[in-house]
C-alpha cells in the first residue's frame, strides 16, 4: 500500500503515468494481435519515457532526478541555456535571491571539479556603492600550497589541533538527512578538515567515516543532558573524550535566529534522532532560548573551562552571533578577572541560514558577520587576550574572497554551511522545513534522502573544499603573501560612494592592546565597556 501511495505522489506521476500507458498500449498491441500504428506510435513515446525515467529511479549520480524522474530533466534542460539568460546579482542584501546565482555556480563547479572561470570580465558594477575589492602585489608569490592551517589551544590546552582555514560550519542531524551527514563527514576526512556537528549531538553518520569533528553543545545539551534536560557532566566525558572529537564548542547563539530557541515536533523525531539527542519518542524535543548550566558571565567561563577539563584537554570555546555589546563585554572582563579563557570564540553573522525561524528573525535580529567579527576582535585586542584566543568566522562565507575578507578583519578560520550544502546538490529549493528537500540534502524522509549518493558527494564536498583554498592561495600569492592570516584590513577596499572609496583599515579602525582595561575613550565601546559586568549579564 506504501509502494502504491509513493507512485502516485505527484514527484512520481509521470513516471507512473508512462508506465501504465506503455503497459496498457502493448496490452492493445497483443489484444489485437498486432501493432496498429497509433498503438505502436503510443507505446514507443510512452515506453522510451518510461525507460528514461526508470533510468532516472536506479541511477544515483543526480540526486534531483533519482527524487523527481522525467520532471528534474526540465530542470537540466534550463540550467544548459541559463548562460544566455542568467541575470547576475550582488552579493549583498538587497539581491532578491537569498544567495548570489553566480557564486552558488561557482560552489557547483569547484564541487564538481569542472571548469570555474569565466568570461569577459566582473559582472558586478564597480562605481556601485559597496563594491569591495582586494589589493593586489606588483611583486606576486608563486603558488606553492593551499594546505593552510592554523593551532587551536591555549596554555591550559592539553591536546591542541590544527585546523583547517576553511571548515563545514554547525548543521545537525535531523536537520540534515543522515546520508548528508555521512557525505559531509567522509568529505573532511578526505580533505583533511573538520566538520562542526551542529547542536543536535555526534550521531552514528558522524561517526562512520572518522572524519575530524568538532562537538557543539546548546542550550538542549543534546548527547549530554539528564533526562530532565539539564546538563549532565558524565555523559559529556563519556563522548568528548572520544579521539575523533578534537574540539568542544557551547553554542550561546545562530546567526540566523540568535535569542530564539527551536522545537523539534515529535512526529519528525525518529529512533535514531532519540538515541543521539537523548531524547524520549513521542514528545516535542526543545531546545530553550537560554542556557540551564550557567546564569552569569563568570559562571559561563567557568563552564568553558569544565567543558575543557571533561574533554580531557582539548580546545573548548563558544559560538555566538553578536547582540547587546555590553554582554559581550562582560564576558571580557569575566576573563580578565577569573583568569578563565576559551581556546576560541566562533561568531555567527545574521546572515547565517537555518532550515526555518520566523521572517523577522531572519531579516532583523543580531549583528552581521563583519561588524560582529570586527567588535569581538577588537574587545579581545583591548583585553590583551588577543593572542591566546583564536577566531572562527561563520555566515555566508562560499569562496575563496568571502575567506580572505574575514580573516582581513580578524578571523583565523572560517567555516561554511551554505557552500558545503551547495556541494552536496543543494538547490536553495528553500523546502528544508518541510521535510520533502529535492535533492534529499535537508529531509528525514528515507525515499527522499536515499537518493544522495554518499560515495559521490562526499568527494564533492572534498573537492569544494580543495579548490576553494587553491583559490585562496592564488588571492595570497597574487597580494604578496605567504598565508592567509597575513591578509590585513589596509588590503582591502570599499566604495563608499562614487566619489569616495576607503579602507578596512579606515572602516574598521583597531584598538590598541589592552585599551579597555586603561579606560577607552573610542565611542564604539566607551558606554558598553563602562556598562559591562562580570558577574551579571544586565548592565550596570
Amino acid at each position: 500500500m506504501a509502494v502504491l501511495s509513493l507512485a502516485f505522489e505527484p514527484r512520481y506521476l509521470a513516471l507512473t503515468l508512462s508506465t501504465l500507458a506503455a503497459a496498457g498500449f502493448a496490452a492493445v498491441a497483443v489484444a489485437t494481435g498486432g501493432f496498429a500504428w497509433w498503438s505502436g506510435l503510443g507505446l514507443a513515446v510512452s515506453g522510451g519515457i518510461a525507460l528514461v525515467g526508470w533510468r532516472d529511479l536506479t541511477q544515483d549520480r543526480h540526486a534531483i532526478l533519482r527524487n523527481y524522474p522525467i520532471l528534474a530533466h526540465l530542470r537540466f534542460f534550463l540550467e544548459e541555456i541559463r548562460p544566455e539568460m542568467r541575470q547576475y546579482f550582488f552579493e549583498d542584501e538587497k539581491t532578491s535571491m537569498p544567495f548570489s546565482r553566480d557564486k552558488r555556480a561557482v560552489v557547483y563547479q569547484r564541487a564538481k571539479n569542472v571548469l570555474d572561470k569565466r568570461p569577459f570580465g566582473t559582472q558586478y558594477d564597480v562605481y556601485s556603492e559597496g563594491y569591495e575589492w582586494l589589493h593586489h602585489s606588483m611583486a606576486p608569490k608563486p603558488v606553492v600550497d593551499h594546505n593552510f592551517r592554523v593551532t587551536v589551544g591555549g596554555p591550559d590546552t592539553a591536546q591542541p589541533y590544527s585546523c583547517s582555514v576553511f571548515n563545514i560550519s554547525a548543521m545537525s542531524f535531523g536537520a540534515l538527512s543522515p546520508n548528508a551527514i555521512l557525505a559531509l563527514n567522509k568529505g573532511a576526512k578526505m580533505g583533511g578538515f573538520f566538520h562542526d556537528t551542529g547542536e543536535g549531538g555526534f550521531s552514528p553518520h558522524h561517526k562512520a567515516n572518522g572524519g575530524d569533528i568538532v562537538w557543539e553543545i546548546g542550550s538542549g545539551y543534546f548527547g549530554a543532558r539528564n533526562p530532565d534536560g539539564t546538563f549532565s557532566p558524565e555523559r559529556f566525558a563519556e563522548t568528548a573524550r572520544d579521539p575523533q572529537i578534537k574540539m568542544v564548542e557551547l553554542k550561546l547563539s545562530q546567526g540566523a535566529k540568535p535569542g530564539h530557541g527551536g522545537v523539534l515536533p515529535a512526529a519528525k523525531i525518529s529512533r535514531e534522532i532519540s538515541e543521539t539527542r537523548g531524547v524520549p519518542m513521542g514528545e516535542d524535543c526543545v531546545s530553550p532560548a537560554h542556557h540551564s548550566a550557567f546564569a552569569t558571565p563568570v559562571e559561563m567561563m567557568r563552564f568553558v573551562a569544565e567543558m575543557r577539563r571533561l574533554s580531557g584537554g582539548k580546545p573548548a570555546g563558544f559560538k555566538l552571533c553578536v547582540g547587546h555589546r555590553w554582554e559581550f563585554l562582560a564576558i571580557c572582563k569575566a576573563m580578565a578577572e577569573t583568569g578563565l579563557y576559551p581556546d576560541f570564540i566562533v561568531v555567527d553573522g545574521k546572515e547565517g541560514g537555518t532550515g526555518a525561524a520566523p521572517l523577522e528573525f531572519l531579516d532583523h535580529i543580531g549583528t552581521p558577520l563583519r561588524e560582529g567579527l570586527d567588535f569581538v576582535h577588537n574587545a579581545l585586542i583591548g583585553i590583551g587576550a588577543r593572542d591566546r584566543i583564536r577566531l572562527g568566522a561563520s555566515g555566508k562565507i562560499a569562496s575563496a574572497f568571502d575567506v580572505a575578507r574575514a580573516m582581513a578583519l580578524g578571523a583565523d578560520w572560517c567555516n561554511s554551511a551554505r557552500g558545503f550544502m551547495f556541494a552536496l546538490g543543494c538547490i536553495q529549493s528553500q523546502s528544508c522545513h518541510t521535510d520533502k528537500c529535492p535533492t534529499g540534502v535537508a529531509t528525514q524522509d528515507p525515499y527522499r534522502a536515499r537518493a544522495l549518493n554518499v560515495p559521490d558527494k562526499a568527494e564533492r564536498v572534498r573537492s569544494f573544499h580543495g579548490q576553494t583554498l587553491h583559490a585562496l592561495a592564488e588571492l595570497v600569492a597574487a597580494a604578496g603573501l605567504d598565508h592567509p592570516g597575513q591578509f590585513r584590513r589596509h588590503h582591502f577596499f570599499r566604495r563608499m560612494t562614487d566619489q569616495r572609496i576607503a579602507s578596512f583599515a579606515e572602516i574598521h579602525p583597531r584598538l590598541e592592546a589592552g585599551e579597555l582595561l586603561r579606560g577607552t575613550e573610542d565611542p564604539r565601546f566607551k558606554d558598553a565597556w563602562n556598562r559591562a559586568r562580570a558577574e551579571s549579564f544586565q548592565p550596570a
